[in-house]
């Protein structure tokens, strides 16, 4: 899932007003040897390195020397800003472990800054931007989705909060469709007890997620499957009441009205009590 990055602020990302002739020649020059970075100032590394992410493309040489600023000037204003862009050159080389760990030392020294938030936002996009395929182990959406509630009520009024809770949104229907996945597979190989705990979760887990209707249809199938009835009776009534519209509606309650049975909602198991807990919403 590729995450959009955001701008910093306007003092973080603004280009220098000077262009530094001196050192950008000397760095495409063949006839001249290359400035030792020791000999530039703060300044000068940190515009030669936004030169290179700006205008050369290159993130990995700007995080290098955006680190570099770090380095040879700790304590000044300049290492403040060039800290923030080292996270953001990372992340744009897609060195996620790095990104991270340059956003969460900016948070570290400079918490109630301007860019805090932004650096808050690069360390859940570092692990956004690693979910990959359903078919992948999810630990990495488990961490973005902690990492995006951080930025959530961490920085509720900041303008990476919105986008946070849209991809939070997001990487929570991924691990649905994880579940899912794994359900349908157990239930192709008749393994319907493993299927009803996965489409289970779901229902559960993930209520609130696109899933929800087409677990529950699953459950109809799987519980018809095994005889228990009142089971498919009652996951057949939550999607009559919730989803009526859904056509895993339409294929459950024809699946149930083929064995003489009702979408009704029947026994005390935890089907029951989401019915119950739904009708109550609604009443």
């Amino acid at each position: 899932m590729g995450g959009q990055i955001m701008a910093v602020s306007r003092s973080t990302a603004r280009i220098g007003a000077f262009v530094l002739v001196g050192v950008l020649a000397g760095c495409g020059s063949n006839s001249k040897p290359k400035t030792p970075i020791e000999d530039l100032t703060a300044a000068q590394i940190y515009h030669r390195a936004e030169y290179e992410l700006e205008t050369k493309r290159d993130a990995k040489a700007a995080a290098k020397d955006f680190g570099e600023v770090e380095r040879l000037y700790p304590y000044s204003e300049w290492a403040k800003r060039a800290t923030i862009m080292e996270a953001y050159a990372d992340h744009q080389g897609r060195k996620y472990e790095e990104s991270r760990s340059a956003a969460q030392r900016y948070l570290d020294y400079y918490p109630g800054d301007e860019d805090a938030a932004y650096a808050q936002y690069l360390i859940a996009l570092s692990y956004y931007d690693q979910i990959d395929a359903v078919g992948r182990d999810q630990a990495i959406t488990f961490q973005a989705l902690q990492a995006l509630r951080d930025v959530i009520e961490k920085y509720p009024n900041s303008q990476y909060a919105r986008s946070a809770m849209m991809k939070f949104d997001l990487a929570f229907d991924h691990l649905a469709a994880k579940e899912m996945e794994i359900g349908r597979y157990y239930e192709k190989k008749g393994d319907y007890t493993a299927a009803i705990n996965r489409f289970r979760a779901v229902v559960e887990q993930y209520q609130t997620t696109s899933y929800t209707p087409e677990a529950l249809e699953r459950l109809v199938e799987c519980y018809l499957a095994l005889g228990l009835t009142d089971d498919a009776q009652t996951a057949g009534a939550i999607l009559g009441l919730n989803f009526q519209s859904s056509p895993f509606y339409q294929d459950a309650y024809v699946r149930l009205k083929n064995r003489g049975l009702d979408p009704t909602a029947k026994g005390e198991g935890w089907l029951r009590r989401i019915f119950d807990s739904s009708a109550k919403k609604k009443s």
